[in-house]
């Protein structure tokens, strides 16, 4: 088993006295209970984690939610294998097993990546024109064409686990457990509403667990668990942690996936693995919070390149750095917060001028950088190199607005977030904190908002 040599000797959430063994593509590695199997692969030093879709070009761990893009894994084995899975989701437990896909014969060695040399003679869509006659071989062509770049692979047998639904009705249903959400459901149950609250993340909080802030002069973590405690206090309130708000439909009914044994080995011979709820609610808050975009320069899918707010998040909450000197890209203040928690854990920072490119093939090991004259908003002098493993990059916000999409809600584009967000509800709903306006102060991918001033979160009074 390697050492987890990326892993801080103190700080984050996880809980050193309880250290876990998993696998991943057949090598063992260590973590802690409290670990994401990405923030254990990160502590360890794996920085390859999959391959693209039609390239199969190198891809890394880029986030720390919902999000990710690049870490998709699959999980277990026989007819409980599970494809598809974000690693950055996933909690990791003793015994976890999980493989890399869409690689062939290894990760490391992918005879598909010959598909990145041959580029510009396969564009979008050259197959449907290159392979339609004859007619009769296309079915031959696609079974090749669908192994090259399929994903994950389905289990052949019967899946053997249970699985339940459940139906509800409440006075609110809040998604997103972060500072807003929680506060929603504070000022509701307080009101005596029935109210449900849903987060995707094992843990109540949001954004807040990512950072080193302060509310009410005490840690943000120890508000959150005042917080929870009094809301759990409260007869009408149910508190739903690993659980999706997955779909919103007419007259307020929506969908929660609720994952109840999915971060163990596997369930017990009666438990129920996962439930489904579906919910009739009079109101509805949607603290689904922002999700950071990326910037682009040329190779910026290296592994090493990575949003500023997830290499923050590994940094304060799983204790991991993900590398040894970063090079900070940003076009918006709410990474210099990050920047500062990056150095606090020991990363060096270079940060000034603009990235224009990756040098390193198999993973980032320095940065090609330009001098950048904010009045012309353009780039000059000559190329310079500076050395890094990370480039931690934040190009603004845009607010989750894909639950209020489904019902029936406006969104406008806002030149100043260069986004998209709500203007109007349908249904009787309305949207908190960055989910309407992206705030400045960054919201966690894991469905909670971000607050517009850290000591002091906020949200709609909410009643029955």
């Amino acid at each position: 088993m390697t050492d987890q040599a990326y892993r801080n000797a103190s700080g984050g959430r996880i809980d050193r006295s309880k250290p876990l063994k998993f696998t991943f593509d057949g090598i063992e590695y260590g973590g802690f209970a409290g670990d994401t199997l990405a923030s254990a692969l990160l502590a360890n030093g794996v920085r390859l984690v999959g391959r693209s879709f039609k390239y199969h070009r190198r891809r890394g761990i880029v986030s720390a939610g919902v999000e990710e893009p690049n870490a998709l894994v699959q999980l277990r084995g026989g007819d409980r294998i599970e494809p598809d899975l974000r690693a950055t989701e996933v909690e990791l437990f003793d015994g976890l097993i999980a493989e890399s896909q869409n690689r062939w014969p290894s990760l490391n060695f992918d005879i598909g990546a010959v598909n990145d040399l041959v580029a510009p003679l396969i564009p979008a869509g050259f197959y449907y024109k290159t392979f339609m006659a004859p007619a009769k071989l296309w079915h031959n062509y696609e079974h090749w064409i669908r192994k090259a770049a399929g994903l994950g692979r389905a289990p052949d047998g019967p899946d053997p686990d249970r699985y339940d639904h459940r139906y509800a009705h409440c006075d609110v249903l809040i998604a997103g457990g972060g500072p807003s959400g929680l506060m929603a459901a504070l000022a509701a149950g307080r009101a005596g509403a029935r109210v449900i609250l849903a987060d995707s993340g094992p843990d109540w909080g949001g954004s807040l667990l990512n950072r080193r802030v302060a509310i009410d002069g005490k840690p943000a973590a120890d508000w959150v668990a005042g917080v929870v405690a009094e809301l759990e206090s409260l007869p009408e309130v149910t508190l739903l942690e690993r659980s999706t708000v997955t779909a919103y439909y007419d007259h307020n009914m929506l969908l929660i996936a609720e994952r109840i044994a999915d971060h163990q080995t596997e369930p017990s011979a009666h438990q129920v693995r996962q439930r489904l709820w579906q919910v009739r609610a009079k109101e509805v808050v949607l603290a689904t919070g922002a999700i950071e975009r990326p910037l682009t320069f040329d190779d910026n899918d290296r592994p090493g390149v990575m949003l500023a707010s997830a290499a923050q998040a590994y940094a304060n909450r799983f204790g991991v750095r993900a590398g040894d000197k970063a090079v900070v890209f940003t076009n918006n203040d709410s990474t210099y917060e990050a920047a500062i928690d990056l150095k606090a854990a020991g990363i060096g920072l270079m940060a000034g001028h603009v990235v224009v490119g990756v040098e390193g093939r198999k993973a980032v090991r320095a940065a090609k950088v330009m001098a950048y004259d904010s009045g012309s908003g353009a780039v000059s002098g000559d190329v310079k190199t500076v050395d890094c493993d990370l480039i931690a990059v934040s190009g603004g916000w845009t607010p989750s607005v894909h639950l209020l999409s489904q019902a029936k809600g406006k969104i406008r584009y806002d030149e100043t977030l260069s986004a998209f967000r709500p203007e109007a509800s349908f249904q009787r709903e309305r949207s908190a904190r960055s989910t309407s306006r992206a705030a400045t102060l960054p919201s966690s991918s894991t469905g909670s908002t971000s607050t517009a001033s850290p000591s002091c979160p906020s949200a709609r009074s909410v009643t029955g």
